[in-house]
């Protein structure tokens, strides 16, 4: 995403991150989350890694 640092661009990466958070079972709030495991971080982390990843792959198989 270009405009990652606009505001449009910063309220879909936080769409991304929830949608991601609740497809594997992480409650995260809006505001500061400091009190996630590390697993429970990297498990959201990594979602949004594969869905980017199978994102560009259907792009490219287009």
């Amino acid at each position: 995403m270009k405009d990652v640092n606009s505001q449009k661009g910063k309220e879909t990466m936080e769409r991304f991150k929830m949608e991601a958070a609740n497809e594997v079972g992480v409650n995260l709030k809006n505001g500061y989350n400091g009190d996630l495991t590390s697993r429970e971080a990297g498990s959201i982390g990594g979602q949004m890694v594969k869905k980017m990843i199978s994102a560009y792959k259907q792009g490219i198989n287009s």
